[in-house]
């Protein structure tokens, strides 16, 4: 290479400095060029890799810039990692609009359901433990070892095979040792159980309360099986007053003035005071004894506000004769309405169903019993979750083979999380359950209810949006075919339907409707199993007033609204709607043999076949016999031929 272009090769790096990666390639260039003038260096350098003689001017610039020869690769530079920063979000008027669009959308779909329906499909939610019972639970917690509390939880209530169970049954060799851990004991109770058993009876308490309506005013408890408090705080929570309805609930403002706790448990009831201890009462009285005793029971004439309840307690009991004589104890209380809440399992549902029909056959005989004409009420009848009175059709009582039961949601406080080391915020705890008030069953239609009025209550805006399509198109109809005269009465006629619906509108938020409703609830079918969703119609299995398990269906062609009601009903509903079609009934085959309620319900995979039916297992068995007679017969036929041949 010259002297000028070299110098030229200089020039042309000076305009070209402020640039990294055009030096970096320049760089990667002059490794190649300037071997072909300096070769004579290399050559005559003992070494290896002998270093090059640059120009004082090209080294300057190659220093400047952090570049070498022998390493020209870029060097990152590592940046410190950058820390989140709290920034402090406010609630702008457009989360405000954002939520206020999501509520009226929630109403603008429950609306759309008929008031019937509305009325039969009200639920309670997800559960959530109120602030109170949280604080003094985890208080409990705190003074306790967290260890030792995960270990007594899982030896109590954890199984391998079934997961968390929240029966309680423990039982110990003495006295002693039961006492020694009866500490231990409540604390992992008031952690794991008490929750699940909380959302159990508000679900059954909510349900009861919107069927009986704003005249059941509860005031007195009495608590079979306190425990450590489940029912107590459930039901001071689902009966507040009027002016705290709004407010998150509290004990203070409840409306029960009384509670009486029964459990000879020493150990729960102990947790369940301490959980009342620092909190406010207001005018609570609250006792506990370890037995009901006779000057406990309440007159008949002022028994109305009363509620008997018993929750979990059934299963806790060995023998018949035993629970026989506990809800025989329960009927002679005097309170007008009584709840049985047991575990949803054969045996707890067993439980259910025998102590259900006990207390009919009570009120059939207080019935037919002259001593107790003076009485203001007489005889029972279920409130839920039955439609009838009679004999339960999933219950033979010899065997269960079906459960009649129900599920309600939890949302998991944190220390139930903590202590069973679980992931999942929420859990489904299922239960059966029994609501029987004395007196006789309500009349569909009341005094001073007309049946007009009962006719309302099927009609939503889905009902509504059908209604007025049919009449559009019934007008373009009418105007292409009738003539000036006709078309002026048929507009008469439209205008005085219109005013019709106008005035059943109105009636669809009286109060005297809602009163309708709630009586025909009395005998609306109850779902006992999840409905199954067809594109075309919605198949219900439910409970009828006939005292049978009914398969109704409901399809498209039977109305628009009657069929988006069973869509959007749910498992434990009451359907108000009639079926279209003459439903099926559904019933469980005494018979050995024959499949355990193949026809009621949604079938679970797995279950047993009925008798006499082909199975592939036999499939394979005969097509296997079959290949095994071949070959001994194809090996008798090659004997016989050699007997031939030698022959």
């Amino acid at each position: 290479m010259s002297r000028a272009a070299y110098f030229n090769f200089s020039s042309t790096v000076r305009m070209l400095r402020g640039t990294s990666a055009t030096l970096r390639t320049l760089a990667h260039s002059i490794r190649h060029v300037i071997p072909q003038f300096s070769t004579s260096a290399v050559a005559a350098s003992t070494q290896p890799n002998a270093t090059l003689d640059l120009d004082p001017t090209l080294k300057a610039l190659l220093q400047d810039i952090d570049i070498s020869l022998t390493s020209h690769k870029h060097v990152m530079v590592k940046r410190p990692p950058r820390e989140l920063e709290s920034v402090a979000i406010e609630h702008s008027e457009e989360a405000e609009d954002a939520e206020d669009f999501v509520e009226d959308h929630f109403e603008r779909n429950e609306h759309r359901k008929s008031p019937a329906a509305r009325f039969g499909s009200k639920k309670i939610g997800a559960v959530v433990i109120p602030t109170e019972l949280q604080k003094s639970i985890t208080a409990l917690i705190d003074a306790s070892d967290k260890v030792q509390l995960h270990s007594d939880a899982t030896r109590l209530f954890f199984d391998e095979s079934e997961g968390w169970d929240h029966s309680y049954d423990v039982k110990y060799r003495s006295h002693k040792q039961g006492a020694r851990h009866s500490d231990r004991d409540g604390t992992a109770f008031a952690s794991v159980v008490l929750p699940a058993h909380y959302s159990a009876i508000c679900a059954v308490l909510h349900h009861v309360k919107h069927r009986l309506g704003p005249q059941w005013n509860v005031q007195r408890v009495i608590d079979w099986g306190s425990g450590a408090g489940s029912g107590l705080w459930a039901s001071m929570n689902t009966f507040q007053k009027p002016a705290s309805a709004s407010e998150e609930p509290r004990l203070s403002t409840s409306n029960i003035f009384t509670y009486l706790g029964i459990d000879k448990r020493d150990g729960l009831v102990a947790i369940g005071k301490r959980l009342l201890r620092d909190t406010d009462l207001g005018t609570l009285s609250a006792t506990w004894q370890r037995s009901f005793r006779q000057d406990d029971i309440i007159k008949r004439t002022e028994g109305h506000d009363t509620l008997a309840l018993s929750a979990f307690m059934l299963s806790t009991l060995q023998t018949p004769l035993a629970r026989k004589k506990f809800v025989k104890e329960l009927w002679e209380s005097g309170a007008h309405t009584i709840i049985l809440i047991d575990h949803k399992t054969k045996a707890g549902f067993q439980n259910i169903a025998d102590a259900r029909e006990y207390l009919l056959e009570m009120g059939r005989k207080e019935l037919n019993d002259t001593e107790t004409l003076d009485c203001p009420v007489r005889g029972a009848h279920v409130v839920a979750p039955c439609p009838h009175d009679g004999s339960c059709p999933l219950y033979s009582g010899k065997s269960v083979n079906l459960v009649c039961g129900f599920s309600q949601r939890l949302q998991r406080p944190s220390f139930v999380r903590l202590t069973k080391h679980a992931r999942e915020g929420h859990e489904d705890i299922e239960y059966s359950y029994v609501a029987i008030q004395r007196g006789p069953r309500p009349r569909i239609v009341d005094e001073g209810i007309s049946t007009q009025v009962r006719s309302v209550g099927r009609v939503g805006a889905v009902g509504r949006e059908e209604a007025e399509q049919i009449r559009l198109k019934e007008e373009r109809v009418t105007k292409e075919l009738v003539l000036d005269a006709d078309h002026v009465e048929m507009r008469r006629e439209a205008e005085a339907t219109d005013h019709i619906l106008a005035e059943n509108l109105l009636a669809e938020n009286s109060m005297e409707v809602e009163a309708a409703l709630r009586n025909e609830a009395f005998h609306w079918p109850r779902l006992v199993f999840p409905p199954l969703k067809k594109s075309g119609h919605i198949i219900i299995d439910a409970c009828t007033a006939e005292c049978k398990i009914m398969r109704l269906t409901i399809p498209k062609s039977q109305g628009k609204q009657p069929f988006y009601d069973a869509r959007k009903s749910s498992w434990g509903d009451i359907f108000p709607h009639p079926p279209k079609n003459r439903p099926q009934e559904k019933f469980q085959s005494a018979r050995e043999g024959v499949s355990r309620g193949d026809d009621i319900g949604k079938r679970a995979k797995g279950r047993d076949r009925p008798k006499g039916e082909k199975s592939y297992l036999k499939v394979e068995e005969a097509l296997k016999e079959r290949k095994r007679a071949s070959r001994r017969d194809r090996a008798v036929q090659k004997e016989d031929f050699a007997l031939l041949a030698e022959r």
